[in-house]
Parts: C-alpha cells; structure tokens; sequence
C-alpha cells in the first residue's frame, strides 16, 4: 500500500512539471497583457513626474539666470546713463565756459574801442539833448530798453572797475561820458597812471594833466610812473603827487629824471619811500637816492636802480630792508665799490655795472639767473660763493678781470703776436701808444668746482676763443644750452682734438643747442669753432647761426659746404644759417620776466632766410 502510494504521488509531480513546460512553450494569453497595463501606467506616471521635476528646475534656474542677465543690464544701464550724464555735464559746462569767454572777448573788444575826444563830445551832447527833449516816462522807457540793449553796463561795479583799470589813463577817463552809470567807475576804479602820459606833448601841459588827474580821482592808486621827467622843470611838482592822498597804498612805482647837459643827479623826494608798507616794484633812475633811513619794503619783488647815485652802505641796507625781492636791476649805479648780496629770495639780478666794481654773491639760495650786461667795461671781478639754484648765467665777457665760482679761478689774460703774456696794468698803456696788437682769453685757471645746476650758458667772446669756451664747458657739465657772441676784428687757431680718453660731460650727455651770433664764415677761426660742436656734442639737436655778412644765394651755398662733416656726433642735428645784425645783449628787456625760460631767446635780424643744413652722413 505504501508503494503504491509513493508511486502515486511520483506520478502526479511529474504530470504536473510536464504542464508547467507545457504552459512556458504556449503562447501567451490575453490575461497576461492585461497584468502588463499597471506597469505602463506606473511607468507613466513616473514620467510625468520625472519631466514636472526637470520642468520645474529648468524653470528656476532660467528664472535665476534671467534675475542675473536683468541685474546685470540695469548696472550697465547705470553706469552708462552715469558715465553719459558726466559727459553731459562736462560738455555744457565747457560750452558754458566758452560762451563766458566769448562775451568777455566782447567785452574787452567793446571797451577797448579808442572813440576820440570829438566823437565822445558828440555823443554825451545827443544823449544830454535826448533826455531833455523827451517825457519823462519815454525817457524811463527808452533808459530801461537802453539797458536791457547795454549788456557791459549791467555788470557789477567792481568788475567794470576792474576793466576801467586795465585801459590806459586817458581810454579810462573817457568812459565817463558814456553814460550815468559810468559816470562815478573811474573816479573810484584803481587808478593806473603809467607811461602813457609821456604822449601828451611839452612838459607844462603834461604837469597840469597829471595834477588834474590826481586832483579828480579819489583813488586808490595801483601804477604811477613818471618816465622821462625834464628837470628842473618839474621838480616843485614831483614831492606833492607822491605826497597825494590818491596814491595811498601804491603798489607800482617809476620814477625816471632827464636831465639837461652835465651829470647833475637831482635828489628823489624822500616822499618816494612813504609806499615802502605797499610797492611791489619800484623803478628809480637818473637821480640821487636820498641819504635817510631806508624803511622796509616787506612786499617789494622787482627793484630796478638805472644811473642812480648812492652810497654803498645804503644800497646794503635797501637789499636788506626787501625782504621778498625777487628781481633786482642794477644798472651804472654810482657809487658802490663793492658789493655783497646775501638775499633769501632773490631769483634773479640783472647789471651793467662800472669797470672797477666788485661783485660778491655770499648767500643767496634761490638765486636763478645772474645777467652782466657790459660786455667792455664788467663788473671787474664775480665771486659766487654760494647760489645752489644757478641755472643762467651771462653774458661773461672779457670785461670781467676774475671770475671765482666757487674755488673754480676764471681770469683774462692778453697775448700780444700769440707769443707771450702780459699782466694787465700794461695794456693801457700799449693801447693809448698804439702798439698794442692783442688777444683776450678768459681760461680757467683752477677748475676744482664744478656748477651741475647750469642750464644756459652766454659768452661773449674774441676770436671765438675755443679754448675758452671749452674751460666753460668743464665748469658746467650738465650745460643744454650755450650762446657765444664772437667779434670778428681778430682771428685765432680754432683746431683743436676733442680727447675720448678725457671726456667732456657737458658735450657727451647734456649740450642740446648752440647760438653763434656775430658769425663770419669768411674767417677758418668761426668754421673751426662750429665744426667742433657738430664733431664732438652728441646730443645735439640745433645749431642756430646768427650771420653778419651777405646772405646771398652763392654765399649761403658756401657756407653749407664748409658747415659739413663726415661723422657727425649727433644722428639728428639741425643747423639753422640766419642773415642777422651785430648783437650786443647790453640792455636786456626780459630780465625781470619769469616766464620766459631763456631770458636771451630773441629772434635773428630776417627769420626769413632760414637754411637748414644736414651733415654728410645724414
């Protein structure tokens, strides 16, 4: 039973693996397509939420994206709407400033129209016949549209002071007459009496208008010069207008004599010295200063003192009462044996001094510009001795016996057949018995100190002595410009080899220009002297050649075939050949003018007649 029963239970699992295999090898049924459709929906559905996820996120980081690109437009947007709005105000205001510009070039053309005496009368007779002809309430109307028309008159009283002031005295006086409201201006607009008043023709004519014009005008006073005073005419007059009240505060001040025949000097009235608290320049010539106790002058920058006679203690004691002088003048003052300067301010000194003085500048740190202007006579002897901010010096002559610069010795010494040396007491002597046939040179005798704060450089010099000039040149080695004015009466050997080994600083590194005034190319000595510049300096840029003889065409075509060299020091140098008259430099019109930084810069006799030369290699 048992057996049959197990063998029973074999059968039944192998029937049933058999239907398994059986239902594996069918085809599938329909039910089993439908149990297949949850999965697809859940599918589906994931799907869908997968692209809601996505959608989502590509939504927020295009927000995001678009917030940052907003953001940074609106700051772009502000910047340039910032940066154009600068612009805009930078334009009107330029054109603003334009326009001020403009009407004050009207301004200053309108009133400074010269109408003549007849013209003006005529115009104040119809403008005084028109008020009295019409009503008044069209004349009201007429004043007002004349007002709104006179665009000048309706400024302010102290700016229309101010131009009344910058016309000469006699522009300035008239511009009463053009209406009521410029009637009282000039009276009280700063009174500039200068040297236009030397036009009013005879001397008595010239008293009563000067008289009259301090008598009218109620001050204060800016500008009174007195040019060209004819004595003893005028001299009961002087003292009482600078005794007036309408030159109280005075701030410029000239007072030059005439004199008739001989060499009387008259006294300067000490009333002079009363704008000492106020003068900012002051101009004294042809007289005798007075002899008191010289005051302070504590806003004093310009002096000039022409032809005038004074002790040389006084003269100490003016410098040092100028306790902000800036510019001094000293020219043929009479007197002063020695002097010594020792000035904190003092910029710039400027003389023409007498053969026998002596000149001494113990103390002087912002001294800028010393000008000899007596190329013959001196001072006989210049000591610097400290002036740490000298740029200019010139024009050095043989006048001047000794030059100390420093412990650096320049003297001038005489060689009579270019053979020997002679002291110089001889030499008068020889002139006056007429064997005297004669060379000067100024050489450094000793060359210990040297200026590195040179600039400009002028020599007036015999021959040209190249020699001399080259002793120059050791002595300022950071030297960019040098004037030479040669006189052509004598001749001299101008060949000289330029030393590698001993090297000249001032011709290696700084010299940028060179003037020859006075030049004869007829002379081999003035060829000589040019070719060693253009030989040896090189940094040179200009060479300017100041001619004297005929500037024809043959001439100048001789004159570029001497100027050339084969190895030229300088690659770009430029030669400038000018037709030009004798220069002197013995009364130099800019030595009290700062703004010119080369006080000896003027042009050649014919600008006209300019050749530029290049060396061969260029």
């Amino acid at each position: 039973m048992e057996n049959a029963a197990a063998a029973a239970a074999e059968a039944a699992l192998h029937a049933s693996k058999r239907r398994r295999v059986d239902d594996q090898k069918a085809p599938p049924a329909s039910g089993s397509r439908q149990e297949q459709g949850p999965v697809d929906d859940l599918n589906n559905r994931r799907l869908e939420v997968l692209d809601d996820l996505f959608g989502r996120r590509i939504d927020d980081l295009i927000s995001r994206r678009l917030e940052i690109l907003d953001d940074l437009i609106g700051r772009r947007i502000d910047d340039l709407t910032r940066r154009r709005l600068e612009a805009l105000d930078d334009l009107i205001g330029r054109r603003i400033d334009d326009l001020i510009s403009r009407r004050l070039e009207t301004l200053e053309g309108l009133i400074g129209r010269r109408v003549d005496d007849h013209h003006l009368s005529r115009l104040h007779d119809d403008a005084v016949s028109a008020i009295d002809s019409h009503h008044p309430t069209k004349d009201g109307a007429r004043q007002e549209q004349g007002s709104l028309d006179d665009l000048i008159s309706r400024l302010p009283d102290d700016v229309l002071s101010a131009v009344i002031s910058l016309l000469p005295v006699k522009e300035g006086a008239r511009t009463q007459v053009l209406s009521r409201r410029w009637r009282p201006l000039w009276r009280s607009a700063p009174l500039n009496l200068g040297d236009d008043l030397k036009f009013y023709g005879d001397c008595q004519k010239r008293i009563a208008v000067i008289s009259k014009i301090l008598s009218d005008h109620l001050g204060p006073a800016r500008c009174f010069s007195l040019q060209n005073i004819l004595l003893p005419e005028s001299l009961g007059k002087i003292d009482g207008w600078l005794r007036s009240r309408s030159l109280d505060n005075l701030e410029e001040l000239e007072v030059t004599y005439v004199t008739h025949g001989g060499n009387v000097l008259h006294l300067l009235p000490p009333s002079a010295l009363r704008f000492s608290p106020t003068l900012r320049v002051a101009k004294f010539g042809s007289c005798q200063f007075p002899d008191l106790i010289v005051p302070n002058f504590p806003h004093l920058k310009q002096l000039t003192l022409y032809r005038i006679t004074i002790p040389e203690d006084s003269l100490h004691s003016l410098l040092s009462a100028c306790t902000a002088l800036e510019s001094l003048s000293l020219h043929r003052t009479i007197g002063v044996g020695r002097l010594c300067i020792s000035s904190p301010t003092l910029r710039s000194i400027s003389l023409y001094s007498p053969p026998n003085q002596e000149l001494v500048f113990e103390d002087v740190p912002c001294l800028e510009r010393i000008i000899p202007l007596s190329p013959d006579t001196g001072p006989a002897t210049i000591q610097i001795i400290r002036a740490p901010k000298l740029e200019i010096l010139g024009l050095l002559s043989e006048g001047i016996s000794t030059l100390h610069i420093g412990t650096t010795v320049f003297q001038v010494s005489f060689k009579i057949n270019h053979t020997f040396t002679i002291p110089i007491c001889m030499i008068l002597f020889l002139y006056i018995i007429g064997s005297l046939h004669f060379l000067q040179k100024m050489l450094a005798v000793s060359l210990t100190t040297k200026m590195h704060t040179m600039k400009i450089l002028v020599l007036n010099s015999f021959g040209p002595n190249l020699d001399s000039v080259v002793d120059f040149l050791k002595c300022f080695p950071c030297l960019e410009k040098l004037y030479v004015i040669s006189w052509p009466e004598n001749d001299m050997n101008n060949v000289r080899r330029y030393d590698p080994l001993d090297p000249i600083e001032c011709l290696e590194l700084h010299l940028k220009k060179v003037v020859l005034k006075n030049y004869n190319g007829n002379k081999r000595s003035f060829v000589d002297f040019a070719k060693f510049f253009l030989l040896n300096a090189k940094v040179l840029k200009e060479m300017e050649i100041g001619a004297i003889k005929s500037s024809s065409e043959k001439w100048m075509h001789y004159q570029r075939r001497q100027l050339q060299v084969e190895n030229s020091a300088s690659p770009d140098v430029q030669i400038d050949l000018k037709r030009d008259a004798k220069q002197y430099f013995t009364h130099h019109e800019y030595a009290h003018d700062f703004s010119r930084a080369d006080p000896f810069d003027r042009p050649c006799f014919d600008e006209l007649h300019v050749f530029c030369i290049l060396p061969k290699n260029m």
